[in-house]
């Protein structure tokens, strides 16, 4: 499918860039060495990523992937490498070339963690044609689907391997709201108010309760 965000490049232009023939690049044309999009006079484009993907040296219809795992606490990095290797087993049964492994250990509320950064990077700039996780709370604890429907634009797709979520993840869940109800009483009351240690004292509480409750009801 193309994409309104991709450029289009006159065929002059692309045997600039190959350093290749007019009727070499037709050739490639027909051998589906290259994709091409005709225009409405008959005329045909090529998708600029298709030159960067032959000036990289990348075979027509290979599947590049970048592994992204998450955890939230130091604590965690056993689970972390557990991640990376199920992820990168994965990529290897199903045949993909994984283009780098990215790691963070953040909250999965934390916009600017460097892995996801250098994530978004390789999609903005077509390098990378599935992203691979374990679970869906590993990109993001919320709006997962607006992070899918940004991937799409750029020809990406998010493959979760995992349908179930870790053992682990009511604890991480706990420490998101935890850090939810934190900056919001630093904003309402003042980063030292004693309003602040209260509030965040009964917030605790209410979560101790709601666990205990769950526990029981289970």
């Amino acid at each position: 499918m193309l994409l309104i965000s991709e450029r289009l490049l006159r065929p002059k232009e692309v045997c600039q860039r190959l350093g290749i023939s007019y009727s070499t690049l037709s050739r490639w044309v027909r051998e589906g060495r290259i994709k091409a999009i005709r225009t409405a006079g008959g005329k045909y484009r090529i998708p600029e990523s298709e030159v960067r993907r032959i000036i990289e040296g990348v075979p027509a219809g290979e599947v590049r992937a970048v592994v992204y795992a998450r955890v939230s606490s130091s604590d965690q990095k056993s689970d972390l490498e557990r991640q990376v290797q199920y992820l990168t087993q994965y990529c290897s049964a199903k045949g993909y070339r994984v283009v780098d492994v990215l790691t963070d250990i953040a909250s999965g509320l934390k916009a600017d963690r460097r892995g996801l950064l250098k994530l978004f990077e390789y999609v903005v700039n077509k390098q990378v044609d599935v992203v691979v996780v374990a679970y869906r709370d590993r990109l993001t604890r919320f709006g997962f689907e607006y992070l899918e429907h940004f991937f799409r634009q750029y020809g990406v797709r998010i493959e979760v391997i995992y349908g179930d979520e870790p053992k682990d993840a009511h604890r991480e869940l706990v420490e998101d709201l935890i850090e939810i109800a934190t900056s919001f009483a630093g904003k309402l009351y003042g980063l030292r108010s004693h309003k602040k240690k209260k509030f965040l004292e009964e917030f605790k509480k209410l979560l101790e309760e709601v666990e205990k409750g769950g526990g029981e009801s289970s």
